[in-house]
């Protein structure tokens, strides 16, 4: 240690009365990931049920964000078989403007898949952009879900999944009729609003 810094020490102890102040560096290392761990889950919603949940993963089975490729492969592996086992020959699949869900091979593959029955961006129907207001997932399930799975603080991924599953399980019939009510009641003031802005509205149970 040079004499300016025991001098510096000296004075620093004398300034501040504390008793000691250390020589030796303590080594003391904390590590830290350099990325949060992320957990993206979907989910399809009608009146007659929810097809999900669904969390994106890589191959290793790590979490993943979605991206195109992700997402195209969601449809098909997952969504589609799911959707043949219900009686919903005639639905309309409604999605939201993401990136993943609007890119040219994702609308050909729903355009294969529901032909004139896709709203969306760039599809059939288009959805016009910033409309959370109109989809049930935004206005109604995400929220419902944030609300029970994080009750008991989660601390692990998997104890976060558990929560969501168990959530998205017990919602009923009757829950989702009403889900389904409050959207058409959303579609009937645009219509009326000329596509005005939408007040706030509360959803009621």
């Amino acid at each position: 240690m040079s004499l300016l810094h025991a001098l510096l020490v000296e004075w620093l102890r004398q300034q501040t009365k504390l008793p000691h102040l250390s020589e030796a560096n303590p080594q003391v290392y904390v590590e830290t990931p350099l990325h949060l761990e992320t957990l993206t889950v979907w989910c399809a919603l009608w009146a007659g049920g929810i097809i999900g949940p669904h969390f994106f993963k890589y191959d290793e089975g790590h979490d993943v964000a979605v991206n195109g490729d992700r997402y195209r492969a969601m449809i098909t592996i997952f969504f589609i078989p799911e959707l043949n086992n219900h009686d919903v020959q005639e639905l309309l699949f409604q999605q939201n403007g993401a990136t993943c869900h609007t890119a040219r091979a994702t609308i050909d593959l729903m355009k294969d898949t529901f032909s004139d029955r896709l709203i969306s961006r760039f599809g059939p129907v288009n959805w016009p952009p910033r409309s959370c207001d109109l989809t049930p997932l935004d206005y109604f399930l995400w929220g419902y879900v944030k609300v029970l799975v994080y009750a008991d603080k989660p601390q692990t991924l998997d104890h976060l999944k558990d929560n969501i599953r168990r959530v998205i399980a017990d919602i009923g019939p009757q829950m989702l009729e009403k889900a389904i009510e409050n959207w058409t009641s959303r579609l009937d003031y645009i219509r009326a609003s000329r596509g005005s802005h939408m007040p706030e509205i509360i959803f009621k149970m």
